[in-house]
């Protein structure tokens, strides 16, 4: 193959495994769903690790794939070295072929030769081939390296190796052997390869293909009954070498995204070639993040979401080093779209959320680097100054603490200073702020969390399911933030309970409110919560009397506040599925509110809903509530849960066992004591099947009515909805009518015909509006007769230069053309302050143009003065700047820059 694409090598790898048996099995997802040890996918073989296990079966033997990974730490994968290296990236695609108990050695190798000679088209001369040599209690692979004999490779090209490069293992346990690798040199003399630079650091010798031979079990080294194939060939190194160039980044999988980067910047090939690292960086960083957003990842604070952010920041860091001034990453992550969306549909598929999630979050770090920069600074001008060479380690984390900036940039912005940064001062300083964090979030109503988990208490035991009025025994008490025994009328307290029908907050719901009535005294219920693991703690205060340790208490819950939290709680569920059957499966729960007033959603999806779909998902719900179905409850494992279809919530902890809340898209209810009515024609038949804890209305009639109030972005491709039900929407609707009476009156119409009144006023102003923006062109006008005497002549061409007040950029526009037609034949050049901003308007009649004379060049010429740029076309154009107090400077140069035109472009 001569000079071919990426694209095409990819296709060539994927069709020759094909015709040779294979399966084409399509990539994975970059987001490992069965292996906690694993963030990204970063190895080809990770999506069929368990069929080298031996623990899944699939209806194929053979497969060969394209497939995604992420690395972004071990060796050579330290994010710092991608962009000074040229060949280190984090996204990569790794191609290989695999034998899960089919083919071995022989037909592996016969392929691979055959691949490489006759598909590809390598020069023969120019490969290597390494064998394992052995090793204590392991065996030489000599089969290998006969077989790469018999299939025409030169014995001397033929090297072995140990096993820190040709031995392969999963673990320390599993499938394991020996490996082959495929090595190219790519230096411009033949003269100088040498067997010496296989397997070094030498760069004009290149690793482009490793065949794993799985035949042995690790802990015990005895053969498999099935032993397998695990190849691995990355496209970015073999395009380098099949385009014949020196770094992955010249190959055309990289090319367009830099040029795309020195397009936006207004750079050339010099300026790359000066800085190439950042360049680099910003290319490889884009893929990166094109691909995590599109598996849904968010930029966080942890997990895979702060491995998104890192890469995301750094980018937008290396942007600035190389100029940029202006959030840019959206222009050069659409470009990789574009340029990836034919093999990875998912890019185009998810583009917008893509972009827009870059966008949010490369604004938001922008503003956190010109603050944290200019603090960094003023640190580092300071230890210069007292002679000293370590930022210390308290205020690295206060810059990442106050303004987010992340300790990996602090240190690389010290380096450039030749500074370091005290990174356990720094971890210390952390570990502070989480012990005071954890001590916060335990710190409730004046009491320390500890003071229960030191208590042992057992968890408390929930009724609230089946009733709202309990009998429970006080085991704890503590009041005004002491464990005490007794607690006094207008103290605020803490109480434990064996039994409670108290709600305690979680999952999005609030904890309930009531009373505690004892013996002896009376407790007001403000809010509950759960600080320790299954205990329940009453925050409330004593009324009345006083509450004793040991003595039984009744538990009431405020009944018509927990109805609403109940209608509420329902309505959110089924707004989750109504939002799933409109908008997509997509439109998955972020986080919640359940309150008694309102209720509060939060999902994922990359745009503004549209009128038409919320009014979509409203009236589902509200068919969904007048149907009457059933909200009915069991308990299961998690397993048989998810199995039979249950949503589980992202993020969200089970345990083995799970409460499922099924609500019926009609009436299920054998003992239900009415007809339900039939849902409408149209009507999704899913029922909502969700994990849930929290307290839900009986049936879906007992919401009463919703309505939907608002929706809108609270993060990159995450949206929000907030609801009424019940009361609070009757509530809802009786203010809209009654601001509708209101304007009826005020307006003299009846209600009915509001809208029509108003769009009538409406069309009046508009036409005054207008009578006035003539009456403002006539004054204008006027004051531009006046200019007309300023027209000077040199060498027979008319010239006007002003300095005029203009509201806007159109206004301006409109007084440029007026003057142009007045005079006829030559050059206006008009300048403004808009705002604070000086802008400037050179404008050339036809006849002028077709002599040379350019609009767009001359005021090019003329923003330089006021510290901007622009350009236009021939005959008109404008410009911005910076510089106010170099405005008239400006406009006196129009002159000189005219008359030196003569016959060439100004």
């Amino acid at each position: 193959m001569q000079n071919p694409t990426a694209a095409q090598i990819r296709e060539t790898y994927l069709r020759f495994f094909e015709r040779h048996g294979h399966t084409i099995v399509p990539s994975s997802s970059l987001v490992v769903a069965d292996d906690p040890t694993l963030l990204f996918v970063n190895a080809g073989m990770v999506p069929f690790k368990n069929l080298f296990l031996g623990l899944e079966q699939r209806p194929y033997t053979r497969a060969v794939t394209a497939q995604k990974c992420l690395r972004v730490s071990g060796k050579h994968n330290d994010l710092e070295e991608v962009g000074p290296s040229p060949r280190h990236q984090t996204f990569f695609e790794m191609l290989g072929n695999f034998s899960f108990g089919d083919y071995f050695k022989a037909e592996a190798i016969r392929l691979a030769w055959k691949l490489l000679t006759e598909e590809f088209k390598l020069p023969v001369e120019r490969l290597w081939f390494t064998v394992f040599e052995g090793s204590s209690g392991i065996p030489a692979d000599d089969e290998a390296a006969q077989l790469w004999q018999e299939a025409g490779v030169d014995p001397s090209r033929i090297l072995r190796f140990g096993e820190k490069d040709n031995f392969w293992m999963m673990a320390d346990t599993g499938p394991c052997g020996p490996n082959s690798e495929i090595t190219v040199y790519i230096g411009d003399d033949l003269s100088k390869m040498s067997a010496d630079g296989v397997n070094s650091d030498d760069p004009d010798y290149v690793e482009i293909w490793n065949n794993v031979f799985m035949q042995f079990e690790r802990s015990t080294m005895q053969r498999l009954p099935h032993a397998s194939i695990d190849t691995g060939m990355g496209l970015e190194r073999m395009a380098m070498v099949m385009q014949g160039v020196h770094s992955s980044y010249e190959t055309d999988l990289f090319r367009p995204i830099i040029e795309r980067t020195m397009g936006l910047l207004g750079s050339d090939e010099a300026h790359y070639r000066s800085k190439p690292a950042p360049y680099r960086a910003v290319a490889d960083h884009a893929r990166a993040i094109a691909f995590l957003i599109a598996e849904r990842v968010l930029p966080g604070n942890s997990g895979r979401s702060y491995v998104l952010r890192r890469i995301l920041r750094r980018a937008a860091y290396q942007g600035q080093i190389i100029g940029f001034e202006r959030p840019f990453l959206v222009e050069v992550v659409d470009t990789v779209i574009k340029g990836m969306g034919d093999a990875y549909p998912e890019l185009r598929e998810r583009r917008e959320f893509i972009l827009e999630t870059t966008d949010t979050e490369e604004q938001q770090f922008l503003r956190t680097l010109s603050s944290g920069i200019t603090k960094l600074n003023t640190i580092i001008e300071d230890l210069h100054a007292r002679g000293e060479a370590t930022v210390p380690g308290a205020e690295a984390f206060r810059l990442k603490d106050t303004d987010g900036f992340p300790l990996d940039l602090t240190q690389k912005i010290a380096a450039e200073h030749n500074l370091s940064v005290d990174v356990a001062g720094f971890e210390t300083a952390m570990d502070e702020q989480r012990r005071r964090s954890r001590a916060a979030t335990q710190f409730k109503r004046g009491v320390d969390a500890e003071i229960w988990q030191d208590r042992n208490l057992p968890p408390t035991e929930f009724t609230g399911y089946a009733e709202l009025s309990s009998a429970g025994r006080v085991l704890a008490l503590a009041a005004d933030g002491d464990d005490v025994s007794t607690a006094q009328e207008g103290q605020r307290v803490e109480i434990v309970l064996d039994r409670t029908p108290f709600y305690a907050e979680s999952g999005g719901q609030v904890g309930d409110t009531g009373l505690l009535i004892g013996p002896q005294g009376q407790a007001r219920v403000e809010d509950t919560l759960r600080p320790v693991p299954g205990v329940t703690i009453h925050y409330g205060r004593v009324v009345s009397g006083q509450f004793s340790q040991g003595e039984t208490v009744t538990a009431q819950v405020d009944t018509q506040r927990r109805a609403d939290i109940q209608r509420n709680h329902t309505a959110t569920h089924l707004l989750h599925r109504a939002l799933r059957d409109v908008l997509g499966e997509h439109a998955a729960q972020a986080g919640s509110l359940v309150a008694p007033d309102r209720l509060r959603f939060d999902f994922t999806h990359t745009r503004a809903i549209e009128p038409e779909q919320l009014r979509e998902i409203e009236t589902r719900i509200n068919a969904w509530i007048r149907i009457d179905g059933a909200v009915t409850w069991t308990v299961t494992d998690y397993q048989s849960a998810i199995d039979n279809g249950a949503i589980a919530l992202f993020g969200e902890k089970y345990g083995d066992q799970v409460r499922v809340v099924h609500i019926a898209r009609g009436a299920q209810d054998t003992n239900a004591t009415h007809p339900a009515p039939q849902a409408p024609p149209d009507f999704a038949s899913r029922d909502s099947v969700e994990l849930c804890g929290g307290a839900h209305v009986a049936r879906t009639g007992e919401i009463g009515y919703a309505r939907i109030i608002s929706e809108g972005s609270v993060g990159s491709g995450l949206r929000r909805i907030e609801a009424l039900t019940g009361r609070g929407a009757e509530a809802w609707v009786e203010a809209q009518a009654r601001t509708l009476r209101d304007l009826a009156t005020r307006l003299g119409v009846p209600p009915a015909q509001v809208a029509e009144r108003v769009e009538a006023l409406l069309t009046e102003t508009k036409q005054r509006q207008q009578e006035l923006d003539s009456l403002r062109s006539q004054i204008t006008r006027g004051s531009l007769e006046g200019l007309l005497a300023q027209v000077q002549r040199d060498n027979g061409v008319a010239l006007l230069t002003a300095r005029v007040e203009a509201p806007d950029a159109t206004h301006l526009r409109e007084m440029g053309d007026w003057l142009r037609d007045k005079i006829g034949s030559g050059v206006v050049v008009l300048g403004a302050v808009l705002g604070d901003k000086p802008q400037l308007l050179t404008i050339v009649t036809s006849d002028l143009v077709k002599q040379g004379y350019h609009a767009g060049n001359l005021v090019k010429e003329l923003a330089r003065i006021v510290g901007g740029g622009g350009g236009g076309r021939p005959d008109m154009a404008q410009a911005g700047g910076r510089d106010v107090g170099k405005l008239d400077a400006a406009l006196a140069h129009a002159r000189e820059l005219v008359r030196a035109h003569g016959t060439r472009s100004a």
